[in-house]
């Protein structure tokens, strides 16, 4: 009888483009050292032209599918968490699907910018107890066609990648989502947003297509609401899963900027190497960092059996939340 879910496949998938941060620091007017210094972000990949999202998508798909070695006929649900589909209609999921040989699978996407990840992660874990069959979940996003690079703050920070993770029935007691916790907060709805494009403010005659690009309105509110935010939703998931700062072996924050890692795990008496940081290397890809991380840092170290994991995110909307997850 399923009691609960695992992990059993990681993927992840980043653009062969490296930009440097020397490269927008010339573009953008800033001082050699500046982006680095403000967000500890060294370099981010950007896609080809022509590499759509369902691309690089379906490449961390695979890589999670092959890992976990599953009967794709089995696999019964595919949720892809992007704020970066390839149309406006039709969803990005069934084509991704399709192209991966899901044939019994039903998908759809989840637009939760920087927390996306998570609460598909959740759904999954729900589904998989619920129905006793694998789900395939996916962030990924091609933020480098929404910069808007009048905008420094924006503009040095994010990035394109792609992260997967299989979920499948668990036997092992107490194993998956142990303990969660989404949040939201609505009042700061529009401190990050592309302003128009969708039915509020849909395209026109004279459009002005800067309006597509994104734009923070207040870089530090940002900042002090995803500390407080990622640091709130994880403390009541790791006290709902009964689990201690030192419990955790390894926390997957989101990753928008090196110093709001250190203040989340600081509060929370979270040892800093215990944090999984990838910001350094590919920036910031919104939804996609969390599986990108957990899936670079299984590559290096298997996840152990019995190994509890804590994954908390906030973004646009503003959206956040946590998990914590203990590995079958």
């Amino acid at each position: 009888m399923t009691v609960a879910s695992r992990m059993a496949g990681f993927g992840h998938y980043v653009p062969g483009r490296r930009v440097d941060n020397l490269e927008l620091e010339l573009q953008l007017g800033l001082d050699a050292g500046w982006i680095e210094r403000r967000t500890g972000i060294r370099s981010r990949r950007w896609a080809a032209a022509g590499e759509t999202l369902t691309d690089i998508a379906a490449k961390a798909g695979e890589m999670a599918l092959q890992e976990a070695g599953v009967d794709r006929k089995t696999v019964a649900l595919t949720l892809l968490a992007t704020s970066t589909p390839d149309h406006l209609l039709p969803p990005s999921a069934p084509l991704l699907a399709f192209r991966l040989g899901l044939s019994s699978s039903g998908a759809i996407d989840l637009a939760g910018a920087c927390s996306g990840f998570l609460y598909a992660l959740v759904l999954a874990d729900g589904f998989v107890r619920a129905h006793g069959k694998p789900v395939l979940v996916i962030a990924a996003n091609i933020l480098s066609r929404r910069i808007n690079m009048k905008e420094r703050g924006t503009a040095a920070v994010f990035a394109d990648a792609a992260g997967a993770v299989l979920l499948m029935p668990s036997a092992v007691r107490d194993s998956g989502v142990i303990g969660v916790e989404l949040i939201q907060e609505g009042q700061n709805y529009d401190l990050i947003q592309i302003p128009a494009g969708g039915s509020a403010r849909p395209f026109e005659p004279g459009f002005d297509i800067g309006e597509l690009r994104m734009t923070m309105r207040d870089g530090k509110a940002v900042f002090a609401h995803a500390v407080r935010m990622m640091t709130q939703s994880a403390a009541r998931a790791m006290e709902q899963a009964g689990l201690v700062a030192q419990d955790i072996g390894r926390f997957a924050p989101h990753q928008a900027n090196s110093r709001i890692i250190d203040a989340v795990c600081d509060q929370l008496s979270i040892a800093p190497d215990v944090a999984l940081r990838t910001i350094g290397e590919f920036g910031n890809s919104s939804a996609a960092t969390i599986p990108l991380s957990l899936s670079l840092a299984n590559k290096e170290r298997r996840f152990a059996s019995g190994e509890c994991l804590l994954l908390a995110a906030a973004g646009a909307g503003m959206a956040g939340g946590a998990v914590a997850f203990r590995v079958a």
